[in-house]
């Protein structure tokens, strides 16, 4: 496949260049941004390189350039180049206005819901495993290190679930025996940022699980997470990354809904799919996307209210597939 553009040719003229991702970043995102500022710095080196991250999660410390990532977002001059990786412009949160004020701007991305992209120059292939595959491409490879490999290899670890989901394809094993090359600690590095768990976040995956309740004829599964509950465990958000996994495991389950309360009837919601539910769809009606495996979006409202209107939805495309029927 022919890339749409040369990155370093894009950011040759530029000075100052921006990077960043989405809100609440989870290993993909920090994978892919973090493989690309440690590209760009080893490539340019007379570029001033700034990395915008919100606050992520302290498992991810063993990043080489993860004490550089600023979660400031400190007002500066215009860049001359911003890019955007593994989300469109409008879930870059604080960097959003740095995209906005940048004489040029890239994106790179692999969620359907951005298909067009939101750069000046875009690479969005929604059937890439995740945002960091599509970095490795646009990469010279004879500039590629083990700094550089391991956070690639981390962000595809992560959004594919150690090369389990059905985002996995041979092209992206391909990419993974390639990085394995340059000998880093894979095994260490998931073991660290992927498997384990605090004592609290054990607690508040069990606690998860109890109260889940299965529905409409055993294809779907929802649980909730109210935020008294979350404040009791002394658990936030960066504690609650595979919950909806988990629950997505469970036997006949099509459907899984993963929500967690942000402030008062504002919530967070995580879906996933086991293939005859398209979760990106679902989220889209309320103003979120994804992918169709995995989507997430915020809605307001009560808790019975959120699950009642994405139940609608998910009944749908159920009945649509022949796997479930309404009662008449």
């Amino acid at each position: 496949m022919a890339l749409p553009f040369d990155l370093l040719t894009e950011v040759k003229e530029a000075k100052t260049i921006g990077i960043s991702g989405h809100i609440r970043p989870d290993g993909d995102c920090i994978g892919s941004t973090c493989a690309m500022y440690l590209y760009l710095k080893k490539c340019c080196p007379d570029k001033s390189i700034k990395l915008y991250l919100e606050n992520p999660a302290d498992i991810f410390d063993d990043i080489p350039c993860f004490g550089e990532i600023d979660c400031t977002y400190e007002a500066t001059e215009p860049f001359d180049v911003f890019i955007a990786i593994d989300c469109e412009k409008s879930r870059l949160g604080k960097a959003e206005a740095f995209f906005d004020q940048a004489r040029k701007t890239i994106n790179i991305d692999h969620h359907i819901s951005n298909e067009k992209g939101s750069g000046d120059v875009n690479y969005v292939v929604p059937s890439a495993s995740s945002a960091s595959e599509l970095v490795y491409d646009l990469l010279e490879k004879d500039m590629l290190d083990a700094d550089i490999a391991a956070a690639i290899y981390l962000g595809i670890a992560h959004d594919t679930g150690v090369f389990q989901y059905s985002n996995t394809s041979p092209k992206t094993l391909r990419i993974v025996a390639d990085l394995l090359e340059y000998q880093f600690d894979f095994s260490k590095l998931l073991d660290r940022t992927f498997y384990e768990k605090t004592y609290h976040q054990n607690q508040i995956l069990g606690r998860a699980l109890l109260e889940s309740i299965i529905f409409m004829n055993r294809k779907c599964i929802m649980s909730a997470i109210d935020k008294k509950t979350l404040e009791f465990y002394k658990v936030g958000p960066k504690d609650l990354e595979g919950i909806v996994s988990q629950l997505r495991y469970t036997k006949e389950v099509e459907c899984a809904i993963f929500m967690y309360e942000l402030e008062p009837q504002v919530w967070k919601v995580s879906l996933r799919s086991n293939g005859l539910v398209d979760v990106a769809k679902v989220a889209g009606f309320f103003g979120g996307g994804g992918h169709v495996r995995a989507a997430g979006v915020t809605m307001n409202g009560t808790c019975h209210d959120v699950i009642n209107n994405l139940s609608g939805f998910i009944e749908k495309q159920l009945e649509e597939a022949g796997a479930w029927q309404t009662e008449s």
